[in-house]
């Protein structure tokens, strides 16, 4: 699974009221919430971001509250992958649940700049920065996430292998 785009760069301790504000919690629908994805930090975010560009972020990306609804907003705004040094765990679980890519490598963070074109291999961990011709490594999704991030998140695997077995 390959992702390339271009790079929104953010510091650390990016929580979740920064990536989806709280009074955006009653919506529960993907496309609402990406209308308001990083609005407190970045208003041009939502106007500007194109499918598949990537977010590279500092320490702790995802902190604060468990909600589902930031890296929802993320996905849905049409981030392809999150790029961090570190993630806050209740938000690495949900991105995994929900199917967003996210990467840990602190080389590709310190090394890659707003605007720099990246492509990640998630299948190899392979981050290439093509604007710098720069290339990191970071920790490789094992074959059962890889799975769950094809499938669109773990309840549409689950609901594709429930379909599989009823046939």
């Amino acid at each position: 699974m390959a992702i390339s785009g271009k790079v929104w760069k953010y510091g650390a301790n990016i929580d979740t009221d920064i990536i989806i504000p709280a009074r955006y919690l009653n919506v529960s629908d993907p496309v609402e919430l990406a209308r308001h994805c990083m609005e407190p930090l970045d208003p041009a975010f939502v106007a500007n971001v194109r499918p598949d560009d990537i977010i590279v972020a500092d320490t702790n990306f995802g902190c604060g509250s468990s909600r589902e609804h930031a890296p929802l907003a993320i996905k849905a705004s049409g981030i392809g992958c999150v790029i961090a040094k570190s993630f806050a765990r209740i938000f690495y679980r949900n991105a995994i649940n929900i199917g967003l890519p996210i990467l840990e490598s602190a080389e590709a963070v310190e090394a890659t700049d707003l605007g720099d074109k990246l492509e990640v291999d998630l299948a190899s961990g392979r981050i290439v920065n093509t604007t710098k011709g720069q290339s990191f490594q970071a920790k490789p999704y094992p074959e059962f996430m890889l799975s769950i991030m094809a499938a669109g998140g773990l309840i549409e695997k689950t609901r594709a292998e429930l379909a599989a077995r009823q046939k």
